[in-house]
């Protein structure tokens, strides 16, 4: 089933300025929000809808991908859920765009969301794992179809021996007395307009509402370990040098069991040996000789699914480009496919027999071959007079 349009998610049109889009974004959070919908499975799959849209198009980068490329350009089909819809939990959405739900009146800190800017748990503070970046060289033929890749990766990993939680054992994670496992510390304060009531990130367990006591000995009590992971990427066809990707969830692993960063895949193209690249289209310059420009020819061609042969017409004049319709390569939209452009250049041969040349000058007194001022391949017949 193919993704909505992000735009049209968020009701607003593509060329809506940032605080258009932040605002329709707070519109469809208050409509869904899952405490004015309780139970309610499709207000709560809108809802994630809703900020997985405004994830892309409240980020320059991201937007800029998504009008070039669309839904393929966000690294849909991914591993990781390729977007909000699949991979992240309420907690992450809240947990990241914490600053949208402030002050929009829903009680009880968001039905324990803790304010919309972390986790379940009053308030707790949620790490996330730094995102990673990595080039993946593809060549034309693998962009024709698009790849699986299987790329080794070095970052860190959720540490095996204690779960990631940085503690020796269970019994070694108590619950912060600071904050009462809340995340937040509360001060009063006497002002001239009264008692003001504001609240912070608890210092003693860095927003976590949690201590550990015994730290893992392998983890040394940061949850995570610097290891190599092998990610398998599936790339769709059609991408173009410096598109880049992304898998939710595959970058760094964030200490105490936090939210993994992203793995961003930046697409490099190898140039093939005889074919080029403009957009969708692929190019290819074509040497032919004068005798076969003149007496029409079939040759053979380069194309990314094997060889072609091509029917050069009698009389065929250099700078002819001849059109193979569906031999390039496919939009990343799914929007049809490029052509195969094929130039057609007349080799010239730097140095001739006296045998040759006889024949040369022989064919240059012929009526055929003397240029026909009114033609319209005047200046052609002109300049091959000059080099033959």
């Amino acid at each position: 089933m193919s993704k909505r349009d992000y735009y049209e998610i968020l009701g607003v049109a593509k060329g809506a300025s940032e605080a258009e889009i932040k605002k329709a974004y707070r519109q469809m959070a208050m409509k869904y929000h899952p405490d004015k919908n309780p139970g309610d499975k499709a207000s709560e799959e809108k809802f994630k809808e809703a900020a997985e849209a405004y994830d892309v198009l409240s980020n320059a980068d991201k937007k800029q991908r998504y009008d070039q490329f669309g839904h393929a350009g966000m690294g849909q089909g991914f591993g990781g859920g390729g977007g909000y819809g699949g991979g992240m939990s309420m907690d992450d959405i809240f947990s990241n765009f914490g600053d949208i739900f402030e002050n929009m009146g829903f009680g009880g800190g968001f039905g324990g969301f803790g304010g919309g800017r972390s986790s379940r748990g009053g308030g707790r503070r949620v790490q996330k794992g730094t995102n990673l970046r990595i080039k993946v060289k593809l060549t034309l033929e693998e962009i024709l179809n698009g790849v699986e890749k299987k790329i080794k990766v070095n970052k860190f990993i959720s540490c095996s021996t204690c779960g990631g939680s940085g503690a020796k054992d269970s019994s070694s994670v108590k619950t912060c007395q600071t904050c009462h496992g809340s995340g937040q510390v509360t001060r009063i304060t006497n002002t001239i307009l009264g008692q003001m009531q504001t609240a912070s990130v608890c210092p003693h367990c860095n927003g976590s509402g949690q201590v550990v006591t015994d730290n893992c000995k392998t983890c040394h009590g940061e949850g995570i370990v610097r290891d190599e992971e092998v990610i398998s990427v599936n790339i769709p066809a059609g991408v173009a040098e410096g598109m880049q990707l992304s898998m939710q969830g595959k970058g760094n692993a964030a200490p105490k069991g936090g939210i993994p960063g992203d793995l961003l895949i930046v697409i490099e193209e190898i140039p093939h040996e005889e074919l080029r690249r403009v957009e969708h289209n692929l190019h290819y310059d074509l040497f032919i000789s004068f005798p076969d420009a003149a007496m029409g020819s079939t040759v053979e061609i380069p194309t990314l699914e094997g060889k072609a042969k091509i029917k050069i017409e009698p009389g065929t004049i250099p700078g002819k480009v001849l059109r193979l319709k569906g031999k390039g390569l496919p939009s990343v939209n799914s929007y049809g496919k490029g052509d195969l452009l094929v130039n057609i250049n007349i080799w010239v041969p730097k140095s001739l027999t006296k045998e040759e040349r006889t024949t040369l000058e022989k064919l240059n007194e012929s009526s055929n071959f003397v240029p026909n001022p009114t033609s319209k391949d005047k200046n052609f017949f002109e300049r091959m007079k000059d080099i033959f």
